[in-house]
């Protein structure tokens, strides 16, 4: 246990510290597959019972038309926003007629890629970049890769809490800066310690046979149409899972929010050279936002992101510079089949005491060879 961590826990112990710590804030964002009754991809549009995908708050599609995301609004309790959860669960499936949600990360059995349909947010201007970027997602991946689904557990911290910890260590930036780079140690922290996530939670150690991406991994027969990897947690979160040559070299800089910003920045505004082969139009159609190494900020899959809720039109990077980091975004959790709601209360618990951890916890600037070893 580092002093730092044992100064900070001292700190927060009494009644007015742990009054902070009950007012952080914590959500989930979870896809799951919509399957007919044979457990295939669902072709159906998304059920006009559940509102429009663009618009709705807390439900919308992700990549294809069939990955529906359900969105809990941020709270304080766990238990309130496992019961919004549940709730919102219970709304999805009055919505569903005779298909359900598929209860895995690794997808159901799938169709042909040209035989997934992209999702659709209608022919807005919004509602054309979000489908052509993931048109782009199609061309770069393929359309199998991005229908498999995880939880995203998002967690923040009261800015009461951080102003706190910056007067006692009196230190000299602005309170922005401070919460800031706060968020950014803790994702250093993450870096160094998430493999634990995956160990304990990791939910996905097998795959329908037919999956394409197989590669090398020395997978073993479990049944007739399912294989699996002996001792694994996570396929997906594996070089099987979202992974491209694109971003095989991809290594943000982490060690101020700054460099994390231009780091992305500059991956959006590099030419991969396979991407502009590839062009930007066919036919008169788009079929990628632009011939970079990522088209947008969301194109970097990684295990953790720094966050900002973003003004209608603004970019999230440009939010992240303007107004600092606001929440983390954890996306490395597989969809537990055994939690009716692919998550449950002990896991929920677990994480928040995880990233309390990572947050208190002395965070060292990372090197070249440390970045690459946590990516």
């Amino acid at each position: 246990m580092s002093s730092l961590l044992t100064r900070r826990m001292a700190l927060l112990a009494n009644a007015d510290g742990r009054a902070l710590l009950a007012r952080g804030l914590r959500g989930i964002e979870r896809e799951a597959l919509r399957v007919d009754s044979r457990g295939h991809l669902a072709a159906t549009a998304h059920p006009l019972a559940l509102g429009a995908a663009l618009t709705h708050p807390t439900i919308t599609t992700d990549y294809a038309e069939a990955l529906i995301e359900l969105i809990t609004p941020p709270e304080q309790d766990t238990a309130a926003m496992l019961d919004g959860y549940d709730a919102l669960h219970r709304f999805v499936f009055s919505g569903l007629g005779d298909e359900m949600l598929w209860s895995h990360s690794m997808p159901c059995r799938l169709p042909a890629d040209p035989d997934i349909p992209i999702a659709w947010y209608g022919s807005s201007h919004i509602g054309m970049l979000k489908h052509v970027y993931r048109r782009g997602l199609a061309l770069r991946y393929g359309k199998s890769m991005q229908c498999i689904a995880g939880i995203h557990y998002n967690y923040s911290l009261p800015p009461e809490l951080w102003q706190h910890l910056r007067a006692d260590e009196g230190d000299g930036g602005t309170a922005m800066q401070f919460q800031s780079e706060s968020y950014v140690a803790l994702i250093r922290n993450f870096r160094r310690y998430g493999w634990l996530l995956m160990y304990l939670f990791g939910a996905a150690p097998a795959l329908a046979a037919h999956f394409p991406g197989r590669g090398d991994f020395p997978l073993e027969q479990l049944s007739a149409d399912t294989v699996y990897l002996p001792y694994a947690t996570s396929l997906r979160m594996s070089d099987m899972g979202y992974q491209n040559d694109a971003q095989a070299g991809l290594t943000p800089d982490y060690n101020t929010l700054d460099s994390y910003i231009t780091s992305l920045a500059a991956a959006m505004n590099h030419p991969y050279l396979p991407y502009v082969e590839l062009g930007t139009r066919r036919e008169g159609q788009w079929v990628q936002i632009n011939t970079n190494r990522l088209q947008i900020e969301n194109e970097y899959y990684s295990a953790i992101r720094p966050k900002r809720v973003a003004h209608s039109g603004e970019r999230p990077l440009h939010a992240l510079a303007q107004r600092g980091v606001q929440y983390v975004e954890v996306r490395c959790l597989d969809v537990d089949p055994f939690e009716p709601l692919g998550i449950g209360a002990p896991t929920c618990h677990f994480l928040d005491a995880f990233l309390l951890f990572c947050a208190l916890q002395d965070s060292p600037l990372t090197g070249n060879a440390e970045s690459r070893e946590n990516t």
